[in-house]
């Protein structure tokens, strides 16, 4: 039985890669039973060749970046991929300096298999993990007291068992010790794959490169506020595309609309005591 926890993660607060990563922001996915080039190819990336390790990979995308206008930016990076082993098979590792985009792709590749997936938004707090099971997000989350998906507990017993503070209704657990939760994120990933990933692993790799598009933006329906305290307390509202019309509609309206001034007449005594005095 794979036991690993956050501790055997701890490296990550020290390593220059990790580092490097969380600064730029990044998004690394484990997919099971299916090449390097079928992932990039899903992705609708456009191949690069290849890359010795997370320095070619950066060089790559490094150079990428200075081929695009200065003048507009988008989000097309970089991403490189290679094949490891792991549970019930070979699982593909794709890595990208992305600035936390996530991974698009994640359900379709998931497939009669499984995506685990986790990110950063570069220096912003905000790190999501993802894990998909044949074509269906199975949980996500940011806090792992605040969940999602189709089966948003069965995650429970094992992100406590990888060190979480939650108690085992999967509420935030104010009496557990402090944990990393990006250790803890990474700890989770390897007992959902049994891919471990190191540092040196990620250094040493041959990448299949590839540059993947920026993607379309999807017509939004609405906004939603969701904010979750260190302590899991959360604040949730939602408003619909029309809702927020009708708002602007009423504001717009609002502020052209023709001002009326009026002459405000004095009280009737006021007026009175000034006619007589005239």
């Amino acid at each position: 039985m794979n036991l690993v926890t956050a501790h055997d993660y701890a490296w990550v607060r020290t390593s220059p890669l990790f580092r490097h990563m969380m600064e730029s922001g990044y998004t690394l996915t484990l997919i099971r039973g299916r090449s390097p080039q079928e992932v990039l190819r899903a992705m609708q990336a456009e191949p690069r060749g290849t890359g010795e390790g997370t320095t070619g990979l950066i060089e790559a995308d490094d150079a990428y970046r200075a081929e695009v206008d200065d003048d507009y930016w988008d989000d097309s990076h970089v991403a490189g991929a290679f094949k490891v082993p792991g549970e019930d098979g070979d699982w593909t590792v794709v890595l990208g300096f992305d600035g936390g985009l996530g991974s698009p792709y994640a359900e379709s590749l998931s497939e009669g298999g499984r995506v685990v997936a986790h990110s950063s938004n570069g220096g912003k707090p905000i790190d999501l993990f993802h894990w998909f099971e044949d074509g269906q997000l199975r949980t996500t989350f940011e806090w792992p007291s605040v969940r999602d998906g189709s089966s948003p507990d069965e995650l429970v017993p094992l992100l406590r068992e990888v060190g979480f503070p939650l108690t085992p209704e999967g509420e935030h657990d104010d009496s557990a010790p402090v944990v990393d939760g990006k250790a803890a994120v990474l700890a989770l990933a390897e007992r959902l794959t049994g891919v471990r990933v190191t540092e040196s692993l990620l250094q040493s790799a041959t990448y299949e490169l590839g540059l993947v598009p920026e993607q379309p933006a999807e017509e939004w329906t609405g906004v939603v506020i969701d904010i979750t305290d260190a302590h899991g307390e959360r604040l949730y509202r939602e408003w619909t595309y029309e809702e927020i019309a009708a708002a602007s509609d009423r504001a717009r309206a609002k502020a052209n609309a023709p001002v009326r001034i009026t002459h405000n007449e004095p009280p009737a005594k006021a007026r009175s005591e000034r006619e007589r005095h005239e």
